[in-house]
């Protein structure tokens, strides 16, 4: 993830699909991942330290539903296979969101045909 400023307003590349992607939105204080694609990087050891040194990619691999309702993103490191999650954040894309909540039912890990 590479900030970079226009005006005095944080942004950064996107490691998957190369949006520019503002760090400032509703809903985050520490954004690390893109709104388009959900993709993020493994930046922190803390949220919003930014001292983890893997700075691989992360897929977003599933949704977390918190118990007070709020969404958080479930990411896997390509590196080092950590697991993190992200609150979503008030920009992200809401059919990239529901396709990866969505996934699970289009993809089953498992053969569904033996439920029948």
């Amino acid at each position: 993830m590479s900030h970079k400023s226009r005006g005095d307003e944080p942004r950064f590349t996107c490691i998957r699909c190369k949006s520019h992607v503002s760090c400032d939105t509703y809903g985050t204080k520490h954004r690390n991942h893109c709104p388009a694609c959900l993709w993020s990087r493994h930046v922190d050891e803390e949220p919003g330290d930014r001292s983890c040194p893997c700075r691989s990619p992360m897929e977003p691999i599933s949704i977390e539903v918190r118990r007070d309702g709020e969404w958080a993103i479930v990411h896997r490191c390509a590196g080092c296979g950590t697991l993190r999650t992200n609150r979503i954040a008030g920009d992200d894309h809401p059919l990239s969101l529901l396709a990866l909540a969505l996934r699970p039912i289009a993809k089953p890990a498992f053969p569904l045909d033996q439920f029948g």
